[in-house]
């Protein structure tokens, strides 16, 4: 329990600090704050979350604002939170947003949040991963939260933070430095190195009590290596010779859970068989890759089909892989219909052209699709083929539409 005065200096310290502080590349998403729910977003680390919460802050004018990490603030407990907000209301006046930064440092911290929902208030919510990681943020307030996934630059503010012009030479550039906002700026590859090793201590051996940290970091370099690639849990138990195929289901999902990969599963009817056959992995920025992984800078195709996954991994959250006698590399799902097929392919020529339209017209077929997308790195064409409608476009303008 804190005294008055201390919360007092916190609060009036943090918000001159806030007002002085760089407000950064502004995000390419909108934003809608309501009552009712509380707003929670998500992310890894350092993908800007807090910087977003101080543009929300100062674009809304009027608000409360806490970071609850501050060391100040040692001892502070769910009671405190009935005297920090009686303080904010005195010095900021009535009805203004409640900004929250670091939230899950307060044990019971989601009782003062949904007491603040039932009064119709509206909250903003950030947490980092140290103690709770941030997706775990959303089950504490069982349903009373609407989730925005903060994801690294795309490209269309990687151009704004470069101050260049869409073209593909700018976009070669996205593909290899990706979109970690701090690494864009400095472009110090110490940077992404921390952010593996943070991951993998902060987030996965600290929070989960792993004592083996080194199978922890072999097991994530793999991952990142091998973006775009079918693999299995009995095969990852294999290759880095895990004693159980157990632990490989928890690392992986503990990896998944800290935002530094995804898995998508191959298309099937039967949710069994998406769940038994082999599974797809991509991972959350190819600048972090390319820095810490010596075999995903090799393979551009695969590091183009990783940013068309994010692409699509912000818009839709139910993607699957297609494979029959061909393969497809994104089926979309949405609202029970399947209403996309993309493929991605780095180059089109004499070489893979059949095989490629080939996995994507089965996948047209299959579901009934009309017209179906190769995405490339710059080539630009459309035509027919078995009367279906395929159009190929370069991967910078896709990203920008």
């Amino acid at each position: 329990m804190l005294s008055k005065d201390i919360l007092k200096d916190v609060i009036l310290s943090q918000r001159e600090s806030l007002d002085k502080m760089d407000q950064g590349t502004h995000r390419d998403i909108d934003i809608k704050i309501s009552d009712s729910f509380a707003l929670l977003i998500t992310g890894i680390r350092r993908c800007g979350k807090s910087t977003l919460l101080n543009q929300l802050f100062h674009k809304e004018k009027k608000g409360y604002y806490i970071n609850l990490e501050d060391p100040r603030l040692e001892g502070f407990d769910l009671s405190d939170f009935t005297k920090l907000e009686k303080l904010m209301k005195e010095l900021y006046g009535e009805n203004g947003i409640y900004f929250f930064d670091e939230i899950q440092n307060i044990t019971k911290w989601e009782k003062f949040v949904r007491y603040l929902i039932d009064r119709k208030e509206k909250v903003v919510i950030t947490g980092s991963n140290t103690s709770l990681l941030s997706r775990e943020l959303g089950t504490k307030l069982t349903g009373r939260h609407i989730q925005i996934e903060l994801f690294t630059f795309s490209f269309k503010e990687f151009l704004d933070i470069k101050k260049q012009h869409p073209s593909k030479e700018s976009f070669e550039d996205y593909l290899i430095k990706g979109g970690f906002p701090e690494f864009i700026k400095k472009e110090n590859a110490n940077i992404l190195h921390e952010l593996l090793s943070d991951v993998v201590m902060k987030d996965i051996a600290i929070r989960y009590g792993i004592r083996n940290t080194a199978i922890l970091n072999k097991m994530a370099i793999y991952l990142i290596s091998n973006v775009g690639k079918e693999f299995s849990y009995n095969s990852i138990k294999k290759m880095l010779e895990i004693k159980s195929v157990q632990s490989v289901i928890d690392y992986v999902s503990f990896f998944e859970n800290a935002y530094l990969i995804f898995t998508i599963p191959r298309f099937s009817y039967s949710y069994k068989k998406q769940q038994v056959n082999p599974k797809k992995m991509y991972a959350i920025d190819n600048g972090f890759c390319y820095n810490n992984s010596a075999t995903f800078s090799k393979d551009k195709g695969k590091m183009l089909e990783n940013i068309i996954f994010l692409g699509l991994r912000k818009k839709y959250k139910t993607i699957f892989y297609y494979q029959e006698k061909n393969e497809c590399d994104f089926i979309i799902k949405e609202k029970e219909k399947i209403i996309a097929a993309i493929q991605v392919c780095y180059v089109l020529d004499e070489h893979n052209k059949e095989r490629e339209i080939n996995g994507l017209l089965e996948a047209m077929k299959e579901f009934k699709l009309k017209e179906g997308l190769t995405i490339t790195f710059d080539q630009e064409d459309e035509f027919l083929a078995d009367g279906k409608k395929i159009k190929v476009i370069p991967a910078w303008k896709w990203l920008l539409e």
